[in-house]
């Protein structure tokens, strides 16, 4: 663990902050960032272009690098004003990055990837950091639990983790006999959440669906029915009765918990450890246009994440109470905690240890890796939204198109210089993770073969499949 550099402003940082609140006063509320950006550009040569930011978040804890980079001052430092705005739903906070309303957003790894390639919406989106690993985790109803629990393997009095979604095989199929479909939610049709419940039902032997051209249901041969929902609305739509679980990120599978209307199964961790989650994503012409307002971002938030993750931890729960407040999350103070503070509670009485479920800084976080990029890819692809094969080479151009280490390096190499990172939590790489483990089912993920890795799923579409609304056709 990195040591906490603690809070100081330079001389310089402080002068080109009252100089970015003074012109932002200057501007009232036009919107209009003339005044902002003639000061900073007066200020030095080489400042940043555009000091008057807005930036879109959905109400989550993995939000809390954009909260910290805030209220700590870090985007102060670099001569940013910026505001923070909660938004609605995934694909309102989508239209507002690419319409231009938001300069930036606390992103889906998904969403810059997905409109990229033109699925859903087309857009050109770059993702030059990624926000967090793990994080996630899947609740299922109370009466789901009630019929799982006796036969899961017990380990010190407590259910064994992690567990397969196998047990659900005997509720899906009770559903079916009484007409009904299992229905499961989830946050947005291109969400690691999505990925994640899917690459877990599969690994247990059920089938989530596959999605047809045009279709943003994913339905056919579905054995569970996903569906969107937005996160904070989770734990009311179990209470509702309208899904029997789900997998969003913190604080709504704790949420849960606290109102005992359901149980967390798994954790994130548990389907793919040490997974990548949320990005910080903008446009492309906007990072062209503004470099160094991007370089100035990118290096608030690495020292917004090195911040999270000091001292082992130390400073979660003053984080635990900034994210609180309703302008962020906006959710109890202990069940935010109850997930971000190294413990991770299951059910009453079973709380565990879980000092990874958060991480930030720690493990090259917020280095965004051409490989995470293409495991979406193959995820989209092995689901259907990608409707055809293509050669490796086509998903290595498209994750290089999307996520953006060169830039993510020119702001954490700056900070290493500055002494304010060490030199070592930067990673020496071609962009690439070496080969990965830690999946539930067992398969290994290797970034530089995504047929080969496509190619090894019991459930999923195979080289020459195609999905339509009768089903998978081809060999």
């Amino acid at each position: 663990m990195v040591k906490d550099r603690g809070f100081r402003f330079s001389r310089r940082s402080a002068m080109v902050a009252l100089l970015a609140s003074l012109a932002l006063a200057g501007c009232g509320n036009t919107g209009d960032a003339a005044t902002a950006e003639a000061a900073g550009a007066n200020f030095a040569a080489g400042a940043v272009e555009k000091p008057v930011l807005k930036f879109g978040f959905i109400k989550l804890t993995d939000m809390a690098p954009l909260a910290i980079a805030k209220e700590k001052g870090f985007f102060a430092e670099e001569g940013l004003n910026v505001t923070l705005e909660p938004q609605a739903n995934w694909k309102v906070l989508l239209d507002g990055v690419i319409g231009g309303q938001l300069d930036g957003a606390h992103m889906l790894a998904g969403q810059p990837i997905a409109a990229t390639i033109g699925y859903g919406t087309k857009a050109d989106l770059i993702a030059p950091l990624s926000l967090d690993l793990n994080g996630n985790a899947i609740t299922v109803s109370n009466k789901v639990w009630e019929q799982v629990k006796p036969n899961l393997p017990m380990e010190g009095g407590k259910p064994k983790h992690p567990i397969s979604a196998s047990v659900l095989q005997p509720v899906v199929a009770s559903f079916k006999q009484q007409g009904k479909p299992f229905n499961m939610g989830m946050v947005f049709p291109v969400s690691t959440h999505n990925y994640e419940l899917r690459y877990w039902l599969a690994a247990g032997g059920l089938n989530p669906g596959y999605y047809t051209p045009g279709d943003v249901g994913g339905t056919v041969d579905a054995d569970v029915q996903l569906s969107v929902t937005p996160p904070p609305q989770m734990p009311a739509t179990l209470e509702a009765g309208t899904i029997e679980g789900y997998c969003v990120g913190e604080p709504w599978n704790q949420a849960a918990v606290q109102k005992k209307i359901g149980v967390p199964i798994i954790t994130d961790d548990e389907i793919w450890n040490d997974n990548p989650e949320k990005v910080f994503g903008l446009r492309k012409d906007f990072a062209d246009k503004y470099p160094a307002t991007t370089a100035a971002m990118l290096r608030a938030i690495i020292k917004a994440q090195q911040w999270l993750d000091a001292d082992n931890g130390a400073n979660r729960v003053e984080a635990v109470k900034i994210l609180s407040q309703p302008n962020y999350v906006g959710a109890d103070e202990e069940v935010i905690a109850a997930s971000m503070t190294g413990k991770f509670t299951f059910e009453p009485g079973d709380t565990r240890d879980a000092p990874g479920f958060n991480i930030f800084f720690d493990k090259y976080a917020g280095y965004p890796y051409y490989s995470d990029a293409i495991w979406y890819l193959t995820q989209m692809r092995r689901w259907g939204q990608i409707p055809e094969d293509h050669p490796d080479q086509w998903y290595f151009e498209r994750a290089k198109a999307v996520y953006r280490p060169d830039l993510y390096l020119t702001a954490a190499n700056a900070l290493v210089e500055a002494g304010t990172i060490p030199a070592d939590s930067v990673p020496k790489t071609d962009g690439y993770r070496g080969e990965q483990s830690g999946f539930i089912d067992g398969i290994t993920y290797n970034g530089k073969q995504p047929n080969a890795y496509l190619a090894k799923f019991k459930i999923g579409l195979k080289k020459g499949q195609k999905v339509s609304a009768s089903g998978v056709t081809g060999s």
